[in-house]
Formats: C-alpha cells, sequence, structure tokens
C-alpha cells in the first residue's frame, strides 16, 4: 500500500519543522505530489503539515 500526498497550501509562515517536514516527503511547491511507502513515519510526517496537504492511498 502507498500514500500520494500533494502540497496544496505554501509553507510561508509555518515553523521550520513544518518546513522540514516538507521538504523530507519530498514537496517543494504547491501542486507538487509524490507517492510514498505507508510506514508510520510517512504517517507522522503527514499528519504533521495536514493542514498544508491531501493524501490518499493508493495501490
Amino acid at each position: 500500500m502507498q500514500i500520494k500526498v500533494t502540497q496544496v497550501r505554501s509553507d510561508i509562515g509555518g515553523s521550520q519543522s513544518q518546513r522540514a517536514t516538507l521538504r523530507g516527503l519530498g514537496l517543494k511547491r504547491i501542486g507538487d505530489t509524490v507517492v510514498k511507502e505507508d510506514r508510520p513515519e510517512i504517517r507522522g510526517m503527514v499528519r504533521t503539515v495536514t493542514h498544508l496537504v491531501t493524501f490518499e492511498e493508493v495501490d
């Protein structure tokens, strides 16, 4: 199982850790999409920036 994460809002005004989390996920700008393995570490990163991204499960 994998999850597709898309950045939908800017990280401007966010904390340094939120910006670092987006970079760690591989997201650099609004509209960027990455597909990651569905692991607890990735779920935690998505939960940290849930207000800036959307995500869905893919097979």
